[in-house]
């Protein structure tokens, strides 16, 4: 009896050392592209290819993750949607710009999360199953306005937190608004639709989020929106197998919306929904298991 209990105990002591080998060592450089269509245009507009980047959590020396982002270049998007935590360290900046030089030129919007203004402090992975992460008081201040500088001046990306931006894609009107990031409250969804409101028409509207809180989705259908895009919730970054929800998401998306294309319905209209589960991971997790880090290219196609 106690020479097999030893035998159980040795058996899942390698089982688990090899799944934190495959989660820290491997998967977490498994860098992925996820395709999908969507027929939401107007019939006679051009297809419009659009590059979903998110959660980034850029470090000075990820070298591997800023060559591939690089890399994405040559997929040819028309069109860039970033939903925000570029920076993962203090010096992350240096790492964005070799990542995201590639894109200049092509237009994009993109909203902030909380790791664009503050950098990343240790955290008990287990209190992330007790809800939602509380703000960090004491977190070290990052320059989010030379990222911001950077972003619009260089990029030449149109921000749209708290706000919206009509953009000219590949002959499609692209109108895109947003919120910061709805995890810190940071988000004046008034302010966005407002704003929305003064745009003129577009081919199609794009309602962005880092968080991607029920109250935001909802008011982003409530306002039009053909399509919503968010991050934040690094897909669960540890799942079970197989598995079609995530163990945690770190807000109040359902849990099988954790990650991936879906459909958010609201106030009777139903429009997709893609959350991004990231490219990145705090620098005190590094870990990613059943869950790579993926950016997303959807095209969007005449209805």
């Amino acid at each position: 009896m106690a020479r097999t209990a030893l035998a159980t105990l040795g058996a899942a002591g390698a089982v688990g050392a090899a799944a934190a080998v495959w989660g820290v060592g491997i998967e977490r450089y498994l860098f992925t592209v996820r395709y999908h269509a969507l027929r939401i245009l107007p019939p006679d507009a051009a297809a419009l290819r659009v590059l979903h980047v998110s959660d980034a959590h850029m470090a000075p020396w990820q070298y591997r993750k800023q060559r591939w982002i690089a890399g994405l270049a040559e997929l040819r998007p028309d069109f860039i949607v970033n939903t925000g935590d570029n920076l993962g360290h203090v010096d992350g900046l240096a790492g964005i710009r070799e990542a995201f030089a590639p894109f200049a030129g092509i237009p994009g919007v993109f909203v902030h999360g909380s790791n664009d203004t503050q950098a990343p402090s240790p955290r008990n992975p287990l209190l992330y199953f007790a809800g939602p992460s509380q703000r960090t008081h004491t977190a070290e201040k990052l320059d989010v306005d030379a990222l911001d500088r950077f972003l619009t001046d260089e990029l030449g990306w149109s921000d749209v937190d708290n706000a919206a931006a009509l953009v000219q894609a590949a002959g499609v009107r692209v109108r895109a608004f947003g919120v910061d990031d709805a995890h810190r409250d940071w988000d004046d969804l008034p302010a966005a639709s407002a704003t929305l409101r003064d745009l003129p028409e577009g081919d199609v509207t794009m309602g962005v989020t880092h968080a991607p809180y029920r109250r935001v989705l909802d008011a982003f259908v409530d306002d039009g929106a053909d399509v919503l895009l968010g991050g934040h919730t690094h897909g669960g970054q540890v799942r079970i197998p197989g598995s079609r929800e995530a163990l945690v998401a770190n807000c109040d998306i359902p849990l099988d919306q954790a990650r991936g294309l879906s459909a958010w319905s609201h106030s009777g209209r139903t429009v997709p929904l893609n959350v991004s589960a990231g490219i990145g991971h705090s620098i005190y997790a590094p870990v990613r298991f059943a869950c790579r880090p993926e950016v997303t290219l959807l095209t969007l196609l005449p209805a």
